[in-house]
């Protein structure tokens, strides 16, 4: 049954939803990936979600136009799952906060609904415009992928000042949610003790922080590229090795008791 509330119609270039994630929050996830984003990180695992355009191959098509009510009636679906693992919805991009308004109406009905909320994002927004989707969710996951500007620009194509200012700005707002911060680590790049040594020491000073999470580069993006005639420009770089990640984590652990 179609229920009606406020932006039920705010229409969304959705990539794809899936179901029962353990990987993007608590318990089992309805994930609803967007599409689009302002960045592009050398070793992005998903560039069918870069551009905010359907676009298609000889065998497959990425993206669709959904409605806020098409879409939540795909997560009323799993909402038993969500009630037996403590789960909900995730809702990530691309950068879903290149979709603001219509990931507003999402995340504020499935929280009318009693749904456990959650986004994953870059923060690379005005704070106008992430502070309201801030306020409707339980777990923000942002990703930290520099601390040099100058890198940060060269890998991502973007300057992180605007990133970092709002990773600071988490902890005087008005809002309950938890801050789970991400760290892509990706060999020769952003993994030099220097550079860790910095995220680490920043990372103490988000008073909002349950966790840091170190993330090992992979290549599973890689294909996706060559279907989209893109190159891949991290070709060759290999996965970093358990010991490597540990020696990583190690570092952060001196500003930050939890990290994994």
């Amino acid at each position: 049954m179609e229920m009606n509330y406020e932006g039920k119609d705010k229409k969304g270039m959705v990539l794809r939803l899936e179901r029962s994630s353990i990987y993007d929050g608590d318990g089992f996830r309805t994930v609803v990936f967007l599409k689009g984003c302002p960045m592009r990180c050398a070793w992005c695992s998903t560039p069918e979600s870069q551009s905010f355009q359907i676009e298609e191959t000889e065998t497959k098509r990425y993206g669709q136009e959904m409605t806020v009510e098409q879409v939540l009636k795909e997560i009323r679906k799993d909402i038993p799952f969500y009630f037996h693992s403590g789960g909900g919805l995730s809702v990530s991009g691309g950068e879903m906060l290149c979709q603001p308004e219509f990931s507003r109406c999402l995340l504020q009905q499935a929280r009318n609904e009693g749904i456990n909320t959650a986004i994953e994002t870059t923060l690379f927004a005005p704070w106008k415009t992430a502070e309201p989707i801030l306020k409707l969710v339980h777990t923000v996951f942002a990703d930290l992928k520099f601390m040099d500007s100058d890198l940060h620009k060269k890998y991502c194509g973007v300057d992180n000042k605007l990133i970092l200012k709002n990773f600071l700005r988490t902890s005087s707002c008005d809002a309950d949610f938890s801050l789970i911060v991400r760290i892509p680590v990706v060999p020769g790049v952003n993994d030099s003790e220097e550079e860790l040594n910095k995220m680490g020491e920043f990372c103490a000073r988000l008073t909002r922080l349950r966790h840091v999470q170190l993330l090992p580069y992979h290549r599973l993006g890689s294909d996706t590229y060559r279907k989209l005639g893109r190159t891949y420009e991290l070709e060759g770089l290999l996965s970093p090795s358990a010991e490597h990640m540990e020696s990583c984590r190690s570092v952060i652990r001196q500003y930050v008791s939890r990290v994994l």
